[in-house]
């Protein structure tokens, strides 16, 4: 169960750095060029990327290319829903619950026999 835990923990980081960097230029470069915001938006990029792989070749040892797959999209979707309310300042969205709902759905069918 340790890697898999260490994956996580290393997604949520991974995914904090992500979801800024493709998306708080919205907020806080929309009236730069678009090629100021690639260039910041990389270099976050980097440090999701420093944590990103290293979460997939833990997680890879005891976990499938679809289960890491999964296991990120849930990741995503509980870092970028408080991103967007929070930070953004979007609304809340019934919508979040619902996808987050589906995703469940995902991750019972990608995890049902691994812990069976």
């Amino acid at each position: 169960m340790k890697p898999i835990v260490e994956t996580i923990v290393l997604l949520i980081f991974s995914n904090v750095f992500m979801t800024f960097a493709w998306y708080s230029h919205l907020k806080e470069l929309n009236h730069k060029f678009w090629l100021i915001a690639v260039f910041f938006s990389w270099g976050i990029a980097l440090f999701e990327y420093m944590l990103q792989v290293p979460a997939n070749r833990i997680g890879f040892t005891v976990l499938s290319v679809g289960q890491l797959k999964i296991l990120q999209e849930v990741v995503t979707l509980s870092v970028f829903v408080p991103f967007s309310i929070f930070y953004m300042k979007e609304p809340f969205k019934v919508d979040y619950l619902w996808a987050g709902l589906c995703i469940l759905g995902a991750v019972f069918f990608i995890f049902r026999g691994k812990f069976a």
